[in-house]
């Protein structure tokens, strides 16, 4: 189940429209209860002037009805009472003498004469307390007073529901209309930030392009109007230039890396041409001074077949090593022979040992692309010959291990100094001098995803290269 994405997560676009919309909906609810508070204000009192006046009017015209306990003329009052007042609302009038007995009532079925008050009194409130509750009907009980006598009781039923109704009216105007204007505000909010928030899109944008490297924003797309985000796009631009310049810089720097890689075998490649060319000399020679002698030329064109066959494996692996096609090829075991075959003259130059321990299989190999693995082993094994000296020792092993792959590169020399460190294992700005060779190393590992690893110990230096293992089809 996919998380609910936290506020502070969605897009400025919408917490802007979403924070206006709230305030609006706050603001509402608090206009709405003013207004409704504001109209039962007014309802009530107009039910409280209602119910005083009506109950002021009965007492003067009832007062000596009610002590003559005249019935008829008591009924008489009350039924045009309730034409000169409001009709509809005044639902019921109940007089009752001072012992609590119905004299009279505008409705005689509901209230017989002779009937206790007492069953309608329940819920009533005198005229000054009467409030809107939510009931349809509201009952008002007042003293019946003559002369400063109290000389019985008038109980009223009011019908309120045409204040309900308009209550209600009222609430659902506010309610749509509160709605409409949040909905309209967060709309306009919406689009008003949006608008101006349309040059941070095309820079986020241009920052996400498909392509994985960051492309300049068109001059047309710089909003000339607002000065900061000119200033933020063209600071991008000139950052994206830079980064272009950075990457076509590191490009060149790794070609030309390659040539010194084979520059700096080029000493030990031209012997061990040369050395296989006299021989194929002397076996040509051989061959036309004893051309008689079938034996003699069967051996000597045995010596210029393994002398050919020699040269071509040293050509094919300097050109493999110099081809600039071999970015889709996946690393294979022919790859470390081809090195073995280039760094064994160097060592032989310098009557080093060497030891070679190329034991991961074709399917883990397989896994990684050739190009740069080779660079990577090819300038690590140089720098270790190089360091190692004269009669030193020098050693690779290559093993797959889990789903990682461990290249590591040992030799006898005194070490690495703290300058070539910085440039195999720092990624910060490294100050000019001292070659490319270590710091490709450590660019080309980190673009394959792995890590790089230095020790010294028993008066052996170790560099130890740790690749994680993709799928065949992504190498």
């Amino acid at each position: 189940m996919r998380a609910v994405p936290r506020f502070r997560d969605l897009p400025v676009t919408l917490r802007v429209p979403l924070v206006m919309a709230g305030l609006m909906v706050l603001l509402g609810f608090l206009a709405s209860q003013s207004v409704l508070s504001a109209l039962g204000r007014v309802q009530d009192a107009r039910l409280s002037e209602t119910a005083r006046l009506h109950v002021e009017g009965l007492s003067v015209a009832l007062g000596p009805s009610v002590l003559r306990q005249d019935v008829w003329e008591v009924y008489d009052i009350l039924d045009r009472a309730r034409s000169a007042y409001d009709g509809q609302r005044l639902l019921l009038s109940i007089v009752a003498d001072e012992r609590g007995r119905i004299l009279a009532a505008t409705d005689p079925r509901r209230a017989p004469v002779g009937e206790a008050v007492a069953g309608f009194e329940v819920n009533a409130v005198p005229p000054d307390a009467i409030r809107m509750t939510g009931d349809s009907t509201l009952r008002v009980m007042a003293p019946l007073l003559f002369q400063g006598r109290q000389i019985g009781q008038i109980v009223t039923e009011l019908d309120v529901t045409d204040l309900l109704t308009e209550r209600r009216n009222v609430s659902m105007w506010l309610l749509f209309g509160n709605a409409a204007a949040t909905a309209l505000l967060a709309f306009g909010g919406w689009l008003a930030v949006a608008r101006i928030l349309r040059p941070v899109g095309t820079l986020v944008l241009a920052m996400d392009d498909s392509k994985g490297a960051p492309r300049p924003i068109s001059e047309a797309d710089i909003p000339r109007g607002d000065p900061g985000l000119s200033r933020l796009i063209l600071t991008y631009n000139r950052m994206t230039t830079a980064v272009e310049s950075r990457a076509e810089a590191e490009r060149r720097l790794a070609e030309r890396e390659r040539f010194v890689s084979l520059g700096r075998l080029s000493s030990s490649l031209a012997h061990e041409v040369n050395n296989p060319l006299g021989g194929l000399l002397n076996a040509a020679d051989t061959i036309r001074t004893y051309s008689d002698r079938p034996e003699v030329v069967r051996q000597s064109a045995e010596l210029m077949l393994r002398g050919l066959s020699h040269l071509r494996d040293v050509t094919r692996a300097i050109l493999d090593e110099n081809r600039l096609d071999r970015i889709g090829q996946v690393l294979r075991r022919e790859d470390l022979e081809d090195l073995k075959l280039l760094f064994e003259p160097e060592v032989s130059s310098r009557a080093q040992s060497l030891t070679w321990k190329a034991e991961a299989g074709q399917d883990e190999l397989a896994r990684f692309p050739a190009a740069p693995v080779r660079q990577v082993v090819l300038n690590l094994l140089l720098n270790a010959g190089a360091a190692a000296g004269q009669n030193g020792i020098v050693g690779l092993s290559v093993a797959a291990e889990q789903d990682r792959l461990a290249i590591e590169v040992t030799d006898s020399g005194p070490g690495l100094g703290q300058a070539d460190l910085d440039r195999l294992l720092a990624s910060g700005p490294l100050p000019p001098g001292g070659g490319v060779g270590l710091r490709l190393v450590h660019d080309l590992v980190r673009g394959l995803g792995g890590e790089i690893q230095h020790e010294r110990k028993d008066a052996r230096t170790y560099v130890r290269v740790i690749l994680p293992m993709k799928d065949s089809s992504d190498a």
